[in-house]
């Protein structure tokens, strides 16, 4: 298997990075922080196996934690909402800092 680019689509949280990029940022109380990656909940289903850029907005307004994540699980339903599961491939050894001090 192997991950695939995002598809120009649009859901909620999304803004575009580039012309052929879907970057999506999340405010830091939207997200639960894991050792290599995060849930949030979405109003739209993302296809497992979609790589994405994100964008992290840090606690205490410190600046944004920017990533490049894969989709590894999306569980829900169009009433209830979507909870996503990515996990983050490629960190630097920074951004791997910041996480570990948001979890």
């Amino acid at each position: 298997m192997s991950a695939r680019k995002s598809p120009e689509t649009t859901f909620h949280g999304a803004a575009a990075c580039q012309s052929n990029q879907l970057c999506l940022t999340l405010p830091a109380h939207a997200v639960k922080v894991r050792k290599n990656g995060i849930e949030f909940r979405s109003f739209e289903p993302l296809e497992t196996w979609t790589e994405m850029n994100l964008q992290l907005e840090v606690p205490g307004g410190e600046g944004k934690l920017e990533c490049i994540g894969v989709i590894v699980a999306c569980n829900g339903n169009r009433h209830a909402g979507y909870l996503i599961s990515m996990l983050f491939t490629n960190l630097s050894t920074a951004a791997q800092a910041q996480l570990s001090l948001m979890a």
